[in-house]
C-alpha cells in the first residue's frame, strides 16, 4: 500500500524563495531513508533547482518508459527543466 503526498510550493512573485525552500525541504524529508522524495522543477524563467540540488550538470535519460530523472541522494530524485537546456545561461524558449 503505497501513501503519495504532494507539496505545491508557488508564488505569484519571483525572488522570494521558491527554490530554496523546495531544496531545503527535499533534502530534510529525504532524511528518512524510508521515503522516496522527488522534486519537480517546472519554472521555465529560471530553473536554479539542479544547482540548488547539487546534481547541476547531470543529465536525464530518456526510454521507452519516460524520462528518468537525476537522483541527488538514494531517495531523492529531481528532474527540471534545467536538465534540458543545452546551457544554463541560455533562455527557455517554447
Amino acid at each position: 500500500d503505497v501513501h503519495s503526498k504532494v507539496i505545491f510550493i508557488g508564488s505569484g512573485k519571483g525572488g522570494v524563495g521558491k527554490s530554496t525552500f523546495t531544496g531545503q525541504l527535499a533534502f530534510a524529508l529525504s532524511h528518512n531513508s524510508e521515503e522516496q522524495i522527488g522534486v519537480m522543477d517546472v519554472d521555465v524563467c529560471g530553473p536554479s533547482i539542479p544547482k540548488i540540488m547539487g546534481v547541476e550538470g547531470e543529465q536525464i535519460h530518456q526510454s521507452g518508459n519516460g524520462w528518468s530523472p537525476v537522483y541527488a541522494d538514494d531517495n531523492l530524485a529531481v528532474m527540471s527543466i534545467g536538465f534540458m537546456l543545452p546551457d544554463p545561461d541560455e533562455a527557455v524558449i517554447w
